[in-house]
């Protein structure tokens, strides 16, 4: 029976650094945000390449969630699902997914805000995925009678051993030291978008470097950043 493990994220969050390690894995199979085209699909948000995107996925709801309910396509043992909580917007939720092993991937807004826009010309605080974030972290700890594992970016890169063996016992899978690093360039999981937004991640062999101090944000980035900064601090509170 394969393991299935939701990791729910926010864009620019470390979740492609974080799908590249757990793809490193012999043992597991990764999916690259797979309800992106259904989103895309129903709310038309003006996203880079959005007719590449639908046109490249699966865009029904309901197909996709029967899909990641399933075994892994390849026979994997485990499979590594990256979540964008902000995607579901159509009549799909984390209560559709009861059987999956859910686990949170945080950063600090300010480092989202100041990341996203650098390629995007504007955001709002729903693209950051924080406020439902929250609301799924809710959601599981009400239906297990846990706190579902929370993992922060900023712990990943200063610690990425120490962390990443944390988050593996709160999942029940065992510690792989291949997931410190992977191979450079695009990998075969990605979606279609990478090619706008993976430079970074695709010229790399490993996590980077631990995080410095926070930047500065313009005002219009400032005020997003501030609108999530109370859900932050309560998944951060939780943090492995």
């Amino acid at each position: 029976m394969t393991i299935r493990i939701a990791m729910w994220s926010g864009p620019r969050n470390l979740s492609t650094a974080m799908m590249r390690s757990f793809s490193s894995r012999t043992d597991t199979f990764v999916s690259d945000e797979p309800f992106y085209g259904a989103y895309l699909k129903e709310t038309g948000d003006p996203q880079p390449m959005i007719e590449d995107v639908i046109a490249s996925m699966d865009c029904d709801w309901q197909s996709v969630a029967a899909q990641m309910r399933g075994d892994a396509p390849d026979g994997s043992a485990i499979w590594y699902q990256k979540q964008m909580p902000h995607h579901m917007e159509g009549p799909v939720s984390i209560d559709d997914f009861p059987t999956l092993r859910h686990a949170f991937l945080i950063r600090n807004p300010v480092r989202v805000a100041a990341s996203y826009a650098k390629k995007r010309s504007a955001i709002r605080p729903e693209h950051l995925g924080i406020a439902r974030q929250r609301e799924y972290f809710d959601a599981e700890a009400q239906r297990t009678g846990y706190a579902p594992p929370v993992v922060d970016s900023d712990d990943v890169l200063r610690d990425p051993a120490g962390t990443l063996a944390k988050l593996c016992e709160a999942l029940g899978i065992a510690w792989d030291p291949a997931m410190l690093g992977w191979a450079k360039g695009s990998h075969s999981a990605d979606g279609v978008w990478g090619a706008h937004w993976y430079d970074r991640v695709n010229a790399s062999t490993g996590f980077g470097a631990a995080p410095g101090s926070l930047p500065e944000l313009d005002s219009d980035y400032a005020r997003v950043a501030d609108t999530c900064r109370a859900d932050y601090e309560l998944l951060k509170a939780h943090a492995i």
